[in-house]
């Protein structure tokens, strides 16, 4: 087993390309050829959870937060972010982490988040807009269905909980090979009708060259014709914070307190209670204020999530309720989703949950 086989079962589950342009998804310390011996999985890296790893013969560590999120410009041991690679590399720990990328997916953070609360139906509060492409080719009937499958074993042709989606219409092409071409059918320097199929599907942007590939080495025609259209489509499946409701009405002080319980909170912040009745939730693991006009505008009882600064609390307005729970206790079980993930590709591997406790934060 080496680094690079974690790194991809990860990645198919919470692709880098998802992640926010400030972020700094990935393998972080270490190198993709290297055999692993064991995984530790934790929310934060520190030293104490180097030394742990250490301790347990665990050379690979996998954390939601990034160690580096900034670029190093030296390594003298200065701060804990040096302290830490530095003790990584001289142990030989490879770092890998998955931030924002694991939160915009379905069943990522906040789709976690959702099921410890017991919601259903939840759906992401916030999706994508600009992710989506449109994938156009003209091929011979014959060689159609092909071509399609191909394009959906590279990832085309996903609408919502749907696979194998496209549209086809009939027609026909014209060209003219030149004296340079070897043409599936036609003649030299004479004009062609083809019947052909115009096959349209939906794709991912970050799939884009990997269906354009699979596109070009199934498609029978010398030099196939497609058309790339960016579209301004949402993208249901990823995108940040999720919404869903709870199977009964609930009090709103009952809904805090079991807040509290589930996620083990010191505390939570929240605005003022309204007196009614919290049916329709609204999530967001880590930092989520920005989000608190989307969760209005969805008409959430309730906003769950954390960072929310003095200010913030303002932008309720009496319209929702916003339960500041804290950010390490909002991203807690992310690490409950590295381990299914990496136990459903590699079943046998041992993965072991860090012990040490790296919330920053305490509580009196």
């Amino acid at each position: 087993m080496i680094v690079q086989e974690i790194c991809t079962a990860l990645e198919d589950f919470a692709p880098l390309a998802l992640q926010e342009s400030y972020d700094n998804a990935g393998l972080q310390v270490g190198k993709r050829s290297d055999t692993i011996n064991g995984i530790l999985i934790c929310i934060d890296i520190t030293e104490d959870v180097i030394d742990e790893a250490i301790r347990h013969c665990c050379n690979l560590i996998i954390s939601h937060h990034p160690l580096i999120f900034k670029g190093l410009k030296r390594l003298t041991g200065d701060d804990y972010v040096q302290r830490c690679v530095i003790k990584a590399i001289q142990n030989n720990i490879a770092i890998y982490s998955a931030h924002t990328n694991l939160d915009s997916v379905a069943e990522g953070v906040n789709g976690r988040i959702a099921q410890k609360i017991g919601l259903t139906d939840y759906r992401i509060l916030a999706p994508e807009e600009g992710k989506l492409l449109k994938l156009i080719t003209f091929v011979p009937f014959a060689e159609a269905d092909r071509v399609r499958e191909s394009l959906f074993a590279a990832g085309a042709g996903q609408i919502g909980n749907y696979d194998s989606c496209s549209y086809n219409s009939e027609g026909f092409g014209t060209f003219r090979a030149g004296e340079k071409c070897n043409p599936f059918v036609g003649k030299i320097n004479k004009l062609h009708h083809e019947p052909e199929i115009r096959l349209e599907v939906i794709v991912p942007a970050h799939l884009r060259f990997d269906v354009q590939q699979a596109l070009i080495s199934t498609h029978p025609y010398e030099e196939p014709a497609f058309d790339w259209i960016p579209l301004a489509n949402e993208w249901q499946q990823t995108g940040m914070g999720m919404i869903g409701e709870l199977p009964q009405p609930e009090d709103e002080t009952d809904f805090l307190k079991r807040l509290k319980t589930t996620f083990n909170a010191g505390t939570i912040r929240h605005t003022r209670l309204r007196g009614k009745q919290v049916k329709k939730v609204a999530v967001c693991g880590g930092s989520g204020a920005s989000l608190l006009s989307t969760a209005i505008r969805a008409k959430a009882d309730i906003f769950v999530s954390a960072d929310f600064k003095y200010h913030d609390f303002f932008g309720a307005e009496n319209r929702i309720v916003v339960a500041d729970i804290g950010h390490y206790e909002s991203e807690q079980f992310t690490k409950e989703i590295f381990f299914e993930q990496i136990q459903k590709k590699l079943p046998t591997f041992a993965v072991r949950f860090a012990e040490c406790d790296t919330n920053p934060v305490n509580y009196l």
